[in-house]
Order: structure tokens, then sequence, then C-alpha cells
């Protein structure tokens, strides 16, 4: 099959258009086509190197994916050729404490597609049965692909983490990315009010047409005056924050007291200033959340079949176009996702 491999740690020329083997799939395994394949920072990351994940080389970037199963492990049941599927990104075991509670991005053997193990930079993938997903039949293959990584995300953040309610103040940063976008619906599908930041005007004017009420401008204004202009001095009950160094400082000045704060990300760098006083003086928390529960994907596709929640995709490039766009992800013009086609 055709694939993008990446050689080894580093930029964008270990990245390769390349025939590979065929994967096999075991008894539990169904074998998917994969018919998009959509970019995340993640992605950015694991090309570069990061220090605790020791992979095996070559290695297949993707972990958000859409396709149709190819092949049905014997002990598969329930599951056809042909069938249209998106799948869930996380692997645990299965069978621990956490994984039966529900809670099995929590399992000690959590993993995730294109980052632990191979992904969907290629035209076929053997994934565990049970991470299927229900396809949005309303969407085509690229929206699809949209959908698994960046809404579970947020959706864990925000309604598990935040416990957001109607009438709550929500900052959403980085409205442009794919995290950001999913916010600011999930927060507008719970009546919260959305503050959102972006580094452009224009992809502010669309993070309104999402439903964001307050949009910021980060390159242009100080982010705590803003907020504190538009709604008073300390307003926001969550923020959600995927950015790191660059607004960590305000981010944490901007909350209510007792408010939080849910990170999932460092975009800007992971090395950050608190002042504790403002932690345990003013009640706040700060949460840290990766992914979420695989049950969770259901009550969002749930949304997404109703319309109530919606992909955001920015475009949509050949397989063998990887390289660009890791380049176009890295220079961060996108607004919403850029999804790989095999």
């Amino acid at each position: 099959m055709k694939a993008v491999i990446l050689q080894s740690p580093g930029g964008l020329e270990q990245l390769f258009y390349t025939d590979v083997l065929d994967p096999k799939i075991r008894a539990d395994e169904v074998l998917v086509r994969v018919r998009a394949v959509a970019l995340n920072h993640l992605d950015l990351w694991v090309r570069r190197g990061m220090p605790h994940l020791k992979l095996e080389y070559p290695h297949i970037l993707g972990c958000d994916i859409a396709g149709e199963v190819a092949e049905v492990g014997s002990l598969v049941e329930g599951v056809k050729p042909g069938q249209k599927v998106l799948l869930h990104p996380g692997l645990s075991c299965g069978r621990c404490e956490r994984c039966s509670e529900g809670r099995d991005n929590l399992c000690s053997r959590y993993q995730i597609l294109g980052e632990h193990v191979r992904g969907g930079y290629a035209e076929y993938l053997a994934v565990p049965a049970r991470n299927l997903l229900p396809y949005p039949e309303n969407l085509d293959f690229s929206q699809a692909a949209c959908l698994p990584l960046v809404f579970l995300t947020a959706w864990q953040m925000l309604v598990d983490k935040g416990r957001i309610r109607p009438g709550m103040r929500v900052l959403v940063h980085g409205a442009g990315s794919g995290v950001g976008s999913a916010g600011i619906q999930i927060a507008k599908l719970f009546g919260c009010e959305v503050f959102t930041t972006a580094g452009s005007d224009e992809k502010l004017a669309r993070a309104k047409a999402l439903g964001a009420d307050f949009g910021i401008n980060y390159k242009k204004e100080n982010l705590l005056e803003a907020v504190t202009r538009v709604a008073g001095k300390q307003p926001i009950d969550v923020v959600l924050e995927h950015v790191g160094k660059a607004l960590w400082k305000e981010s944490l000045l901007c909350l209510k007291w007792g408010g939080a704060l849910v990170t999932c990300g460092a975009t800007t760098g992971p090395m950050v200033e608190t002042d504790l006083r403002q932690v345990f003086f003013r009640q706040l928390q700060i949460l840290g959340s990766t992914m979420g529960s695989r049950a969770s994907q259901f009550e969002i596709l749930r949304h997404v079949a109703a319309g109530r929640l919606q992909p955001v995709l920015d475009r949509s490039l050949p397989l063998s176009e990887a390289r660009e766009a890791h380049r176009l992800l890295e220079e961060g013009g996108a607004f919403g996702k850029i999804v790989l086609v095999p």
C-alpha cells in the first residue's frame, strides 16, 4: 500500500510518500481502508520527536481517521466489509479497573493512533474492533475525519472537567485550531458566553460565525486588558487552554475566584510562569486533560448527527502532499482541520 512514513524525528524532510507492506489483522481486529485522515498538532510533536516517546521507525502518523471496513477478523461480530466507519483514536487494554469504569483514557496502557503506534497516513490500517465508531452519514469522509480527537478533547475539557453550565463565561484559546473551533461550539451548545482568541481578525470573524460572542486578537491586544474591558475584572469561569507559555499568566488572571483552567497542550512552550498565591488564595483549579472516554464519542456524534455540532474543515490535500500539509499547520494560517486523502 501507499503510505507516508516518518523515517526519523526531525523536519519535513523526514516524511516520505512510499510503498509499505499491507497491515495484517488479528482475530479481534478489522482492516480499515482509510478515506481521510486529519492532521493535529500531535502529528507535529511526534514528527519533531518527544523525549518520552520511544518509537520503532519508520513510523506512520495520523490519529483522526474516517474510512470503510475492508476485512473483518474472525472474532468480530456486527461489522461488515464496505461499512463506513469513524475511528476512536485511543487504544486501551479494555480489562483494567479504569477501562471497566468507562474511563479508558486513564488506562495505564493507553496509547493513541499515530503517536504510540502506527496511524492513518496510509491506505489501510488495522485496528481493534472496539475502536469503530458510528459513521455520521450527513458528512463526507474529509468532514468526518475532522471530528474524533479534537471534539473528544474539547468535550472532556469543558463538560467533564470544566463542568460548564448555562450562563458561564468560557474563554477558548486558538479559535482557528481544531480544539478551539470544537470548544467554541461545545460551550455554546451548553448555553455559555464564549470569549475566544486568534492571531487574525479574519479568524475571529469565522469564530463568531461558529457562535463566539467576543473575539480577541492576541497579536494586537493584551488578553487580560481586552477581557476586563468587555466583562469586568476576573469574569471567566473556565479557560480552555492549549497554547501554553504565551497566554498562560493572563489566562489565570482572567479567572473568577474558584474558576478553572483546563489545559491539553503547549503549542508555544511548556514552561510557564504561575503565581501560586493567585492559585491558592483565589482557589483556582488547574486541570490537565488528555483525550476523553470512548463513551463520550457516542454522545458527541449524536449532536453531530443532529447538526448541533459540526466539523470545521480548512482544506483537503492528497496524502502524497503530507509535507505541505505539515507546513501549513506549522504556519498557523488554517482555520479548522487540514485533511489528507489517500
